[in-house]
């Protein structure tokens, strides 16, 4: 099983400890905002990363803004899923893998407007760059079909 390697930004690393540590009995929330934790393979090393998102909620998937804060480039997880989608995701104490696609436009215009309620400065990132901010859809694999237990098995412990 590949090592997982935490974001390295301090604060981030340190929100996800506690968010492991705990089955995000304590990190869940952040400053009052949803949390979740996800792990993509790196694009260049191969490895497996993983960071803490503020999510939102559709009908069971999960929505993901890629914002960078508003900085001119994608953040590297979103690199990182482009390159390969299947991703695991923890929420609150339930790890599961996903599979991870960028919405299309029609859905961002319908998406976009329940992130920005959950974080209202998703708004002003967007005014800020040239850059499109992605909004990302993460969809459960099934588990029981071989696809799940290859997504699984790889990204297992992450």
């Amino acid at each position: 099983m590949d090592e997982v390697i935490d974001s390295p930004t301090g604060w981030v690393a340190k929100h996800i400890r506690r968010y492991v540590e705990t089955d995000g009995e304590s990190g869940h929330l952040y400053q009052g905002l949803p949390t979740l934790l996800l792990t993509t393979r790196g694009r260049k090393s191969g490895q497996l990363r993983r960071t803490a998102l503020i999510y939102g909620e559709d009908g069971g998937r999960y929505l993901l803004v890629a914002s960078n804060g508003g900085s001119a480039g994608h953040p590297a997880w979103y690199l990182n899923l482009v390159a390969e989608p299947d991703v695991a995701v923890q929420v609150r104490a339930d790890k599961f893998a996903a599979r991870a696609r960028t919405a299309t436009e029609e859905e961002k215009k319908e998406l976009w407007p329940r992130m920005a309620a959950i974080f209202p400065t998703y708004d002003s990132y967007q005014s800020k760059t040239d850059r499109e901010i992605p909004l990302v859809i993460l969809e459960r694999v099934p588990s029981g079909g071989d696809e799940a237990a290859d997504v699984g098995e790889e990204l297992e412990g992450a």
